[in-house]
């Protein structure tokens, strides 16, 4: 395929958390660019990586073997200095001294919103891949790493719950979650927790305390209450102590999963969304796109504008949160 405009290399980072899969993506990104005859490098620790020159020349031998590997072997961090204009002034000198024509940017929300002010000064092509635990982004029905995340919480809260049940404790869990809910909510559902409390809803404490009342009455043990840790009420801890507090008598524990959601070894589909996304991104700068995110949608690839990302919202759709009510009886 030849490529339009003048781009003959490419610079891939990860940015912000990092999320199970950015491995498998970066590999694409290496290997694809590999096969269209473009040079790629490296850019480790994300923007900030950048604005200090760490900087490399990769080749297909640096991505084999991590296919399966969590984490981001590029490193990741936020760069604060990246957002100010002498941060940007200097990525943008590295960008020139390593006649880097366009980037892969591997991230969320907040790598969007750099690589939009990065072009709108420097007119850097740029291709998003979200990569992102909370699968909190429009423009892709999944994100790299939301997967092997939910899996993780569900395999947690199993295991919480055969604890809970030979002792007849309540166990109010955390999840990761700090402004979306899709984690708790995916993981609540596979695992039949009683309740689950999300920052997309209002929770009604009262409600909540009333259905531990209702299940102690008809002598029902085990409750189960999954929590995102943005959850308005200040996450599990605010929660236990709720119920410690109206029901003294009972075994209440807490557990906090933390940052457990965030490694091991990516899921298949976790892979194989970070492959497409991967090939896509180059794909797509190869015929002179630029300033969208790669996503699959119903299970096509597509490629939405930063701007629309950025702007965008995923709402939680009312019949699933109907549905835990009615599963929780």
């Amino acid at each position: 395929m030849e490529t339009k405009g003048k781009i003959r290399s490419i610079g891939v980072l990860t940015s912000g958390g990092d999320s199970p899969g950015m491995n498998a993506a970066v590999r694409a990104v290496v290997r694809s660019c590999t096969y269209f005859g473009l040079d790629v490098y490296g850019i480790r620790r994300g923007y900030q990586g950048l604005i200090e020159g760490d900087v490399f020349k990769m080749k297909t031998t640096d991505v084999s073997g991590i296919l399966q590997r969590g984490g981001t072997i590029l490193k990741t961090a936020r760069s604060k200095e990246f957002m100010t204009p002498e941060g940007m002034r200097k990525a943008y000198d590295e960008v020139t001294k390593h006649q880097i024509g366009a980037l892969v940017l591997l991230g969320g929300d907040g790598t969007l919103r750099g690589a939009t002010k990065f072009f709108e000064t420097y007119n850097i092509p740029a291709v998003g891949i979200p990569c992102t635990i909370d699968k909190d982004l429009v423009g892709s029905d999944y994100t790299i790493g939301f997967d092997t995340a939910v899996n993780t919480a569900m395999e947690a809260i199993d295991k919480i719950k055969d604890t809970a049940e030979a002792h007849d404790r309540v166990f109010v869990v955390e999840v990761m979650g700090r402004d979306a809910g899709y984690i708790a909510l995916n993981s609540g559902i596979a695992c039949g927790a009683e309740d689950i409390l999300i920052p997309e809803e209002i929770t009604n404490m009262e409600e909540v305390l009333y259905r531990i009342y209702s299940d102690e009455r008809r002598k029902k043990t085990v409750h189960i209450i999954v929590v995102a840790e943005g959850d308005e009420l200040g996450g599990g801890k605010a929660v236990s102590d709720a119920v410690i507090a109206r029901f003294p008598w009972l075994d209440v524990r807490l557990c906090i999963l933390g940052h457990i959601q965030r490694g091991g070894s990516p899921t298949f589909a976790d892979r194989v969304l970070a492959s497409r996304l991967g090939y896509a991104a180059v794909k797509a700068l190869a015929e002179g796109k630029t300033q969208v995110m790669a996503g699959v949608i119903n299970g096509v690839v597509e490629y939405t504008p930063f701007a629309n990302v950025i702007k965008g919202s995923t709402p939680i759709t009312a019949d699933m949160l109907e549905m835990i009510r009615v599963l929780s009886v």
